[in-house]
């Protein structure tokens, strides 16, 4: 499994202690930025590596931005993620446990790096547990399809389909 990280400016000193964690214990890294803590836009980063776990199910996210709160909200917008903002290890284990997240997302801002790799480890460590949380994914991909499937169609009718304002 290989795991892609990602930061905006507010999270890049958590994600070189993050990233420097994961490649001494060995773990496949891909870093997709940012590598200086100058202001970036963090959904540049959080939506590359959003489409690169979304492509590819041999991999997962972690992103990293001040509260984590922008971070998800962009993840999210890509089809099949499923994104979660995590502040502790029991939050990160069910996280993936019942809601198969794939993505990571920490709080820079909030957690140290002894939290934040001790909530990898639980989230990296747990497993989905099916069934009856199956059933639920299954019910939020559809509310996805309907979504997208909906823009799809107001795109080829040339009418623009708009968010809440």
């Amino acid at each position: 499994m290989k795991i892609i990280l990602g930061s905006d400016h507010a999270g890049y000193e958590l994600k070189e202690k993050v990233r420097k964690q994961l490649l001494a214990e060995e773990k496949a890294v891909e870093d997709y930025g940012t590598t200086t803590e100058e202001s970036c836009d963090y959904p540049e980063i959080g939506l590359k590596v959003a489409e690169k776990v979304a492509a590819d199910s041999e991999t997962v996210g972690i992103l990293i931005c001040g509260t984590g709160i922008g971070m998800s909200i962009t993840a999210n917008k890509v089809p099949g993620i499923r994104a979660a903002v995590a502040y502790n290890t029991y939050v990160a284990q069910y996280a993936r446990e019942h809601n198969d997240a794939n993505i990571l997302v920490l709080p820079g801002r909030v957690v140290g790096k002894e939290m934040a790799m001790a909530m990898i480890g639980a989230w990296l460590g747990a497993r989905f547990a099916g069934e009856r949380h199956q059933r639920r994914l299954d019910m939020i991909t559809d509310i996805e399809k309907k979504y997208t499937q909906s823009k799809a169609a107001s795109r080829d009718a040339g009418t623009a389909v708009r968010g809440p304002r």
